[in-house]
């Protein structure tokens, strides 16, 4: 048996700006699941996050050239991707009317499983990192990421100046990269 092909992240890149197909399925199978988990976390509906998911995946694959590395780290790049989609679905008036529509306490949608279902999509483990934040961080970086707040919103929503909020979210992912680097 083969074994299976590993690129480094410049060489995934270089390949994905060539339109590789290999390499794409590559990204695809690599980091689908974690783009999924933070997708889902903000949606709370499968189908939702699958239609989602596949939307960014074709915004990336079509929008590949405007990647820049110097800017951040690929799956940074692809995140901000899934999230403002996420963000764009969720304020959709079609997004609200079905909802509004769904709604209905007698709807299928609204059957849930046990509750863990949001934590098995959390493939980079995120969430159970947020224990080792401050509180005021912990908080923005819950609104921000987990339900899809933009930064303004999270201003109003807790009361505090946008610079405020700028500032411990920086310092949260900071905190979060050195967690993680760690882990």
């Amino acid at each position: 048996m083969a074994e299976p092909i590993k690129y480094s992240e410049e060489e995934l890149v270089l390949l994905l700006r060539q339109r590789d197909q290999q390499a794409f399925s590559y990204l695809y199978d690599h980091y689908a699941a974690a783009l999924n988990g933070v997708i889902f976390r903000m949606v709370e509906d499968r189908e939702l996050a699958a239609d989602i998911l596949q939307e960014a995946f074709v915004k990336i694959w079509n929008n590949f050239t405007s990647y820049d590395h110097s800017k951040g780290r690929l799956f940074t790049w692809m995140l901000n991707i899934a999230r403002n989609l996420t963000i764009d679905t969720l304020r959709s008036k079609g997004y609200k009317k079905q909802s509004k529509i769904a709604g209905n306490e007698n709807s299928v949608s609204n059957f849930t499983d046990d509750g863990r279902t949001a934590d098995r999509f959390d493939a980079l483990g995120i969430r159970k990192q947020l224990a080792n934040l401050r509180p005021e961080q912990r908080s923005i970086i819950d609104l921000a990421y987990f339900h899809g707040y933009t930064q303004d919103e999270i201003s109003k929503e807790l009361d505090i100046p946008l610079g405020t909020v700028k500032t411990r979210m920086r310092a949260a992912i900071i905190e979060l990269r050195k967690i993680l680097d760690y882990s």
